[in-house]
């Protein structure tokens, strides 16, 4: 039945000659999972497609980072292996500060002057800019949430389409009509029920969110001046946003909060998801051998590969020893500490096939950070989720999964091993939360159009009508004060002040008139 969906699907597409694509993935982990997906389907879908990949950044432990042989194109830029080593080392030391809940700013900010380091360094290689410029591409998609790729884009002078790999109303998308009244601005923390505090914090932060943005954006300025001949945008990164042909988001609203929607803007949620295969015999032996109490799934992000807080991990480990059912657990085994002895239902893997595995009729809990990608799986295959939240959009992202009922979550700084094995036995033993976590599933899975079609649909539809004008509003072409009424608020102020100065003015003057009259 599937197979006749998407054939059908394919028919109902207009006719379009294969297209030149690039895409653009200059941050690893689950950046290139994403970027590597959509790579594939529009080669699949008969597109000539290359892949622009950075090395260097934190790299996902046990899988290839080289794409798919049999498929798309790749080019492979490195900034040079010294850095590469200095990048790691300090990336790690902010693992550590994410696990004693330090996620700062400042941190952010340091993370995109990296960014934008790395940025300088590529758009100077001329060997590379030269070879691209030269492929004269159709179009191109990028990744939205690192700047460099826009300027990259402006530079080779194509048109492009931005991927954005988090959810709605993220720190580095482009706004949307979100009220403050129920749509939580970033960072905030808020669900879409908001009291009246919860309404005055969510104001504030959405006053602080264009700050944000501009300071993001002073860090990529001079790259910007020193590349683009027209030199750094007038407009910033939020006149960059605007240039993209169409923005596709990776979420819906199976978890997302509902809201308002630009006609540019698509959510294509669940790229990485896919019907689970069944693991291999080792495993699943294993996985058997806890019968019905089942199996938990461990993983705190593709760029997170262990625990560097010892006094976490033993309260990890001491929770862990207090359950039933078997713990699979990603973790660089050779960062484990040789003193702290593993429970034996813990069993340590290098990488694990997180789709598949969560796809088990015995998996019954999801132990994550609270990435996006994370929790769309877990929606995906209907799995209760306990949130450890360490960075960025982790906070908001666990904030929706525990709004909509299918889960909980712990601050790194708060666990201990009674509170870990208790959190545990009340998401497995409480039924409301896995019949959530369905009802959820349910709705992912019933969208009229799979993501992935979803996704190459769009960037089709884009290529066919040869841009993306008939779908963005006027407004993003008006100055801010136009687009907030500002103008007219102003000229409203005027109206309505000009008549009192005028009766002010003469009832001072009649009054004024009169006192002269009564002193002669």
């Amino acid at each position: 039945m599937g197979i006749v969906f998407w054939m059908f699907s394919l028919l109902a597409l207009p006719v379009i000659q294969s297209a030149k694509i690039l895409t653009v993935c200059l941050i690893g982990g689950s950046h290139y999972l994403l970027l590597d997906e959509i790579s594939h389907n529009l080669y699949q879908h008969g597109h000539e497609v290359r892949m622009l990949l950075q090395l260097g950044n934190p790299v996902i432990t046990g899988f290839s980072y080289v794409g798919r042989a049999d498929s798309y194109q790749t080019s492979i830029w490195s900034v040079g292996e010294e850095y590469i080593k200095e990048y790691n080392g300090w990336f790690l030391q902010q693992q550590t500060q994410f696990f004693l809940g330090r996620d700062t700013f400042q941190n952010f900010l340091n993370f995109m002057g990296h960014l934008s380091y790395q940025c300088d360094m590529l758009l100077k290689d001329k060997e590379m800019m030269t070879f691209l410029q030269k492929e004269l591409y159709d179009i191109a998609i990028l990744d939205a949430f690192n700047p460099c790729s826009f300027i990259l884009a402006r530079k080779l002078g194509v048109s492009y389409i931005a991927f954005y790999p988090g959810a709605l109303n993220g720190p580095l998308s482009i706004p949307l009509p979100s009220p403050v009244t129920y749509i939580p601005v970033f960072g905030s923390q808020l669900s879409d029920h908001m009291n009246l505090w919860g309404r005055a914090k969510n104001l504030f932060y959405s006053l602080l969110a264009p700050v944000g943005q501009e300071c993001v954006w002073s860090k990529f300025r001079d790259v910007a001046e020193r590349h683009l001949e027209s030199g750094s945008p007038p407009g910033g990164l939020e006149e960059l946003h605007q240039g993209a042909e169409l923005w596709a988001f990776n979420t819906d609203f199976s978890l997302e909060f509902p809201q308002p929607l630009m006609p540019y803007t698509v959510l294509v949620g669940g790229l990485l998801n896919k019907p689970a295969k069944p693991p291999d015999q080792d495993l699943e032996l294993w996985i058997s051998s806890f019968g019905d109490e089942g199996f938990i799934v461990v993983t705190l992000g593709s760029m997170v590969s262990s625990v560097s807080v010892d006094s976490l991990l033993e309260e990890l480990v001491a929770g862990f020893s207090r359950i039933p059912q078997g713990v699979l657990w990603r973790y660089d085994q050779k960062q484990w500490p040789s003193q702290l002895e593993r429970p034996p239902n813990v069993r340590l893997v290098d990488w694990l096939p997180l789709n598949d595995l969560l796809g088990h009729k015995k998996a019954r809990l999801f132990i994550t950070h609270g990435g996006q990608n994370s929790l769309l799986q877990a929606v995906y295959h209907a799995v209760p989720v306990l949130a450890i939240p360490l960075f960025g959009d982790q906070f908001d992202n666990v904030v929706r999964a525990e709004t909509k009922g299918f889960g909980f979550s712990i601050s790194p700084t708060q666990i201990s091993g009674e509170l870990l094995s208790s959190t545990i036995h009340t998401l497995i033993q409480d039924k409301r939360f896995k019949s959530s976590a369905v009802s959820m599933s349910r709705i992912h899975k019933s969208h009229p159009v799979p993501p992935a079609l979803r996704m190459v649909q769009w960037v089709e539809h884009i290529l066919h009508t040869g841009g993306g004008a008939h779908l963005r509003p006027a407004s993003l072409e008006q100055p801010w004060y136009q687009r907030n009424l500002l103008d007219l608020g102003l000229l409203l102020f005027l109206g309505l002040l000009a008549p009192v100065v005028l009766c002010w003015t003469f009832c001072r003057k009649r009054n004024s008139r009169d006192k002269h009259k009564k002193i002669n």
